[in-house]
């Protein structure tokens, strides 16, 4: 399955950055990978730059009003997807306003990665870190223990 994680703004802190570079580099060996920086704005124009970059894909909208699955779980959406066919995931995160209702109808998933609300560029680290653990435990790795 190919992967596309797609970003309103790009990092600016460096624990940001070096975490991103970290398990895009790690993540390189299990697939497709592909980080996608979209210009910042308005809750609205950031929702229609996500929709149309993320078009014909399997849509996973970051939210904080979203499911939380276990990695577990997740692992188990991925087995569903790729079972059905798709071959290209992307997962959206928005602008700091959050996501308009328009976008999250259009989700085929709504992801939280917590209850609590985690700043852009924390949240980009914690998903690819996720991605990288979903990745391993369909490999049979060690990394999930």
């Amino acid at each position: 399955m190919n992967h596309e994680i797609i970003v309103a703004g790009k990092p600016s802190l460096k624990y940001a950055k070096d975490g991103t570079a970290e398990y895009l580099k790690r993540l390189q060996r299990y697939g497709k990978y592909k980080l996608t920086h979209i210009k910042d704005g308005s809750s609205e124009d950031v929702s229609k730059r996500l929709l149309e970059a993320s078009k014909g894909t399997v849509r996973i909208v970051m939210d904080e009003r979203g499911e939380t699955p276990t990695t577990e779980e997740l692992v188990s959406l991925y087995n569903k997807w790729e079972m059905r066919g798709f071959k290209n995931v992307s997962f959206l995160i928005g602008a700091s306003d959050g996501h308009t209702q328009e976008l999250r109808n259009q989700a085929d998933f709504v992801l939280s990665l917590s209850r609590l609300t985690l700043m852009h560029e924390l949240a980009l680290v914690v998903l690819l870190e996720q991605i990288y653990r979903v990745a391993t435990i369909k490999r049979g790795e060690p990394y999930h223990r």
